[in-house]
């Protein structure tokens, strides 16, 4: 479009005038401007090494500071829904959850009812998939539209949880859904790895109570927790040998009554239904229900009450066994306290778990292990976007040092990221990153002008000081116009606000600081930089013009 398009537009919509008294002021001014600069250009060339040790230093205190900034995954975005997860003692029927789903409903009646919350969805289990274990409900939450209320989703959020947490019977935590779409649990999701799951019971121990001092992380759980409570049937197989009951019969009669077991099918108008057989629901309880269950002899015919042929033993264990990459593991999650990051958490547990012997590797699920491959793949996109650009003006410029020069502006530009980041208060997140890689093309382009218009005058006979000074006088206006333009596209996006403000925010901060301070070390670093290089290397037309020579000399030298 720039190369076709705009041309063509040009032609068609303007027109000869004169000047009005507004665009000779403009003019004036950047002509009052562009003389300033180029005396202070003037008094920088002969001083290279202070005007790059100026420069290097602003950049290394942009990094320190860039050091300082927290990091996460993604900016929290208000998506008007949260969740709350309810959990409940091990070994909870699905009567029991709905019971307690439905007062925690009624307990979240008045903020529906005073406009904080728009409706609530319950769901057990808490999980998307079928499953047997109601230990886990769910509360689904939504909140009235950006244009209907005055408060964010977290607001709303810690009201809830202040109404839900004054119920006894369960405990409960709240996450809103991730920016990067898709569901969401909590966003720490930390796993250890040991040789036993004894140790590594101990182990978790150890992490629970030093999180107690830890103020950043909420609601801290795991996945392995011996609270399970199961019964065992040992069958006296020597009693019940001698009574004529068989291992197969009680394991049957057990299975039907104390659980289901489909017996046969029958067809009612074209249906197929099961037959299903089990014992009312109040006659399996208790373990004492046993003494209720009877069993046929095959030597004397009698019933034999199961309860003489089978010893009960009660005991608690965890729900499942987890593995992670082959190793017996264990998972820590936790939510996020207001203010404390996805990266602070992570590497305080990485601290802590590599002071604790039972500990033998450490890993990451869910958005915590998004969060650390995100972090590290950065650097290396980061550095090939530079390669990248390096071989492409290699290419346009059919040299490998003026190149070099243009890519000196992206470590400014990255300084003016950071710098933006750390004063906006913001993260350093998957979205500033984005912003990040997109400054490398954005800073390179003042660069660019610089180094090509000044070739262009080296190739006319210039010098390279006088080259150099000419060019950034005259380039001078074009580089302003640019990075203005861009610093003014990005400022509304710097300034968001609402739905999505957190994404946008994060690039935008990001653009117009790194643009912003580029530019402005820009117009001095490269012109310094080039004087002090270019001055090795020659003309770019060099050969064409000394060919051009011997060929004019050679046409003029009679036969």
């Amino acid at each position: 479009i720039a190369l076709s398009l705009t041309p063509m537009l040009c032609s068609k919509l303007l027109k000869p005038t004169a000047q009005t008294r507004f665009s000779r002021w403009i003019d004036d001014r950047f002509e009052r401007l562009a003389t300033a600069y180029a005396r202070a250009l003037e008094r920088s060339l002969p001083r290279p090494w202070a005007v790059c040790g100026i420069s290097a230093a602003i950049v290394a205190a942009c990094v320190l500071l860039g050091a300082t900034i927290k990091s996460e995954l993604a900016p929290g975005e208000d998506q008007g829904q949260f969740q709350i997860i309810v959990t409940a003692p091990q070994g909870t029927s699905f009567p029991t959850m709905e019971h307690y789903l439905k007062q925690l409903d009624v307990m979240l009646k008045p903020l529906v009812k005073d406009g904080t919350l728009l409706r609530v969805v319950q769901r057990a289990p808490a999980g998307a998939n079928d499953s047997e274990d109601y230990s886990q409900g769910r509360l689904q939450i939504f909140t009235p539209p950006w244009s209907e209320r005055s408060f964010t989703t977290d607001e709303a959020m810690a009201k809830a949880l202040k109404v839900v947490r004054s119920h006894t019977a369960v405990k409960v935590n709240a996450s809103a859904p991730s920016a990067l779409g898709g569901k969401r649990g909590q966003p720490v999701q930390f796993v250890i790895a040991g040789d036993t799951f004894e140790d590594l019971a101990a182990a978790r121990d150890k992490l629970f109570a030093a999180a107690q001092d830890n103020q950043g992380l909420v609601d801290v759980d795991s996945d392995y927790k011996e609270t399970l409570p199961q019964v065992l049937l040992d069958i006296d197989t020597a009693r019940a040998g001698d009574l004529g009951v068989s291992v197969k019969e009680i394991g049957t009669t057990l299975e039907t009554l104390m659980g289901s077991r489909r017996s046969t099918t029958y067809l009612d108008r074209g249906q197929e239904y099961y037959v299903m057989l089990q014992a009312d629901a109040k006659q399996r309880l208790e373990p004492s229900d046993l003494t209720n269950v009877y069993v046929r002899s095959t030597t004397t015919g009698q019933l034999i009450a199961v309860s003489n042929l089978v010893r009960l033993r009660t005991y608690a264990d965890a729900q499942s066994l987890g593995r992670y990459n082959k190793v017996r593991a264990v998972t820590i999650t936790a939510s996020l306290a207001p203010g404390y990051t996805l990266g602070q958490a992570l590497d305080w547990l990485d601290a802590e778990a590599a002071t604790i012997p039972e500990i033998t590797q450490v890993g990451y699920k869910g958005e915590s292990l998004s969060f650390r491959q995100t972090g590290s793949a950065i650097i290396i996109v980061f550095l090939l976007t530079i390669v990248i650009v390096y071989l492409v003006l290699a290419a346009q410029f059919e040299s490998f040092v003026h190149p070099a020069i243009i890519i000196l502006t992206v470590p400014l530009a990255l300084a003016g990221g950071l710098l933006g980041l750390w004063i906006m208060r913001d993260t350093l997140n998957i979205y500033s990153q984005v912003g990040i890689v997109m400054l490398v093309g954005l800073a390179a382009k003042n660069g660019i002008l610089i180094v090509e218009f000044a070739n262009q005058l080296r190739d006319e006979g210039r010098d390279v000081a006088a080259a150099v000074m000419e060019a950034s006088r005259r380039r001078l206006r074009p580089i302003l116009m640019t990075s203005v333009a861009m610093i003014a596209g990005a400022v509304p996006l710097m300034l968001a606000h609402g739905a999505g403000a957190g994404a946008r925010r994060a690039i935008g901060t990001t653009v117009v600081w790194g643009v912003s301070i580029a530019t402005l070390l820009t117009l001095f670093v490269i012109p310094v930089v080039y004087n002090l290089i270019a001055r090795r290397t020659g003309s770019p037309l060099a050969v064409t013009r000394r060919l051009e020579s011997q060929a004019a000399e050679a046409q003029a030298m009679p036969a």
